[in-house]
């Protein structure tokens, strides 16, 4: 049973910095695309999440994990997260290492994004830099999965470093949660699983549950397919997930419980117009979630927040910088509305107990 007095979110993993570049079009190879803008951002699951909690101005402790290189990238990633009451102390510097970036390129017409990355310092992160002994966080949150290379490593006895460290922080009363990246790669059935059985809250979107399960969760158009959709969200519970696998597609978030509950919860409905690129949206989806289940809120109320900060996010051009404090995030639902409805009032009733 985890102690009441344990207060805030934990979050480890990939660090980066994210060399945002919007560009008129993709190209082909050997063919010329021009670069209208760019900018410098932070990524990976922990610094996403952690700094979208921030930006919803949520009041309770932020700390993170991982390893940044002794660069310039990695001054950049400790400033940005003093700058944000982000606590560093377990975030160290290894000397002679670069820290990992990734140069997203996001097509202006469209906002799909198409990523090169560097995993740098990040690849020599295992479970020796992961220390519950001093932390009084509620929740600890992991990411990515498959983009880890010391943790993603499968032993002889099927458990992983990933495995270890959620294990490790289960035992010390913390709510484990995971994220995955989007890999094209046999690896999902192979590395994940190990994962699963330590994991309280799962987050995956609709290309990585296909490649885990082998079901489409959204047709040709986008669409949710309910039937594979449960039966997806239920073979993943079945590998081990202890709460909820949440399952999130630009159209809509599927929470599966493993008490049986499942919810079905629409995205806003965010003109193409008002989109300045999806990095970071993801991120910025688990974040809201995340801060709804610490501060105690139903399951379809934190859902609700998810998909609005991550309808926020998708404003602006990097991860997070469009991120509101949570009560102006809710706000979007009755300006935009939900896919398949014009308004809502279910974000008005939203109340945290800070």
């Amino acid at each position: 049973m985890q102690e009441k007095s344990r207060h805030g979110i934990l979050a480890g993993g990939n660090w980066i910095i994210d060399r945002v570049k919007v560009i008129d079009v993709y190209p082909s190879q050997e063919r010329l695309a021009n670069i209208l803008s760019e900018s410098l951002s932070h990524g990976g699951a922990p610094f996403n999440v952690l700094k979208a909690l921030n930006r919803m101005a949520f009041d309770f402790p932020l700390e993170g994990i991982g390893v940044i290189g002794d660069d310039e990238n990695g001054q950049e990633i400790l400033r940005q997260c003093n700058q944000r009451s982000i606590g560093c102390a377990q975030i160290k510097v290894l000397e002679g290492k670069s820290t990992s970036y990734t140069d997203v390129m996001t097509t202006a017409s469209s906002g799909i994004r198409t990523f090169f990355h560097y995993r740098g310092a990040n690849a020599l992160l295992d479970e020796t830099y992961f220390d519950f002994s001093n932390t009084r966080a509620r929740m600890f949150h992991l990411g990515y999965l498959l983009l880890l290379d010391g943790l993603d490593a499968v032993d002889s006895d099927g458990m992983t470093g990933a495995a270890r460290v959620l294990k490790k922080a289960r035992e010390s009363g913390l709510i484990t949660s995971a994220d995955v990246v989007s890999e094209q790669s046999d690896r999902y059935k192979r590395i994940i699983p190990a994962s699963l059985k330590f994991t309280d809250i799962l987050f995956i979107n609709d290309f990585e549950t296909r490649m885990l399960t082998g079901l489409d969760v959204v047709d040709d158009k986008g669409d949710f397919r309910s039937g594979d959709g449960y039966a997806a969200a239920n073979a993943i519970l079945e590998m081990g997930v202890h709460q909820w696998v949440i399952i999130h597609f630009p159209r809509g978030v599927l929470a599966a419980g493993s008490n049986g509950e499942r919810i079905f919860q629409e995205t806003l409905r965010i003109p193409t117009s008002a989109i300045k690129g999806t990095v970071g949206a993801g991120d910025a989806f688990a974040a809201g979630v995340l801060g709804g289940i610490h501060e105690g809120l139903d399951i379809r109320d934190c859902l609700v927040m998810g998909v609005c900060a991550a309808a926020a996010s998708l404003m602006d051009e990097t991860a997070s910088d469009g991120i509101k404090p949570w009560k102006e995030c809710l706000s979007l639902v009755g300006r935009f509305g939900f896919n398949g409805s014009s308004t809502a009032s279910q974000s008005n009733a939203i109340q945290l107990s800070t």
